[in-house]
């Protein structure tokens, strides 16, 4: 499986960004069950998953202070990159 994500370092503390479908973020066990699931390819790293709405619009779900981070940060300015989940 093919999905786009980013590890970002920001005040020394690297972490992962995964773009995932929005039903995903809207329940809780389904986004730590990825979460879960994204962790080898991230190892160590804490991992916030994105989903767009419908205007094309951001929301995150992962540790609070990341997603609170990448609410403020345009989606252009992060450097996605195609990763594959064995």
């Amino acid at each position: 499986m093919k999905f786009q994500g980013s590890v970002i370092k920001e005040q020394g503390v690297t972490f992962a960004v995964v773009i995932v479908k929005k039903h995903i973020i809207d329940s809780r066990h389904e986004a730590e069950k990825a979460i879960a699931s994204f962790q080898p390819i991230f190892p160590g790293m804490p991992i916030v998953l994105m989903a767009q709405d419908s205007r094309g619009r951001p929301t995150y779900f992962g540790r609070d202070d990341i997603a609170k981070f990448m609410s403020k940060v345009p989606l252009h300015a992060v450097p996605w990159k195609e990763y594959t989940l064995h």
